[in-house]
């Protein structure tokens, strides 16, 4: 059975959690990090020198990195379905799944810990006005791209939805203005039709 390392309030775990949902495979997940710890245990840094999570086991092949783990396992149980077979299409998804990680992440972040992690006595509005005004310029371009397919590589779903939805969660899950961006809007819609997300993506905000 599968095996997977890490805690659900994780994005990175929910990228590979998401995934292991739409492809309904078996598994069993292991609280580690934040406040289970164990990241330092000899056993867990024997599987994952990096101390960070996610990490999987199948069938004794362990690996970490989860937009690693996400490619593989879609290619080993989704191969043509959400692991897309022409080498373009996959270099094209694995554009749009190391695209997020450029700006707009990092910029949500700085908002999200200013405005949930730091009192209103403490907080820089300043940063937080300008990290919120970067991720929207950022989600501009994900919206130019989705105005002529319903998702990331066209009219079907795959691993290149998967980092790009869980980053969009949280915009949407913010409480904050935000641009009104109609074609990212209507994917996340689409997005949030599929019990997985739900279930393995939507955890709300601690």
């Amino acid at each position: 059975m599968l095996k997977v390392w890490g805690r659900t309030n994780s994005i990175n775990v929910q990228k590979v959690m998401w995934l292991i949902g739409e492809l309904g495979l078996d598994y069993e997940r292991i609280n580690v990090g934040g406040p289970f710890g164990g990241l330092d245990q000899p056993d867990y840094l024997a599987m994952n020198p990096t101390s960070k999570i996610p990490t999987i086991d199948d069938d004794g092949f362990t690996m970490w990195e989860s937009h690693a783990i996400v490619r593989y396992l879609a290619s080993k149980y989704a191969s043509g379905a959400w692991h897309p077979n022409s080498a373009q299409d996959r270099a094209l998804a694995d554009q749009w799944m190391d695209w997020p990680y450029n700006g707009v992440y990092q910029n949500l972040i700085i908002a999200f810990l200013g405005l949930y992690r730091t009192s209103k006595e403490e907080r820089d509005s300043d940063a937080i006005f300008r990290a919120l005004n970067i991720c929207g310029g950022e989600l501009s371009i994900l919206d130019s791209h989705l105005a002529s397919c319903a998702y990331i590589l066209g009219d079907n779903i795959s691993i290149g939805d998967i980092p790009v939805g869980c980053v969009t969660y949280r915009w949407y899950a913010m409480d904050i203005e935000r641009p009104h961006l109609p074609n990212l809007e209507a994917w996340y819609a689409r997005l949030q039709e599929r019990p997985a997300f739900r279930e393995h993506a939507m955890i709300p905000l601690a």
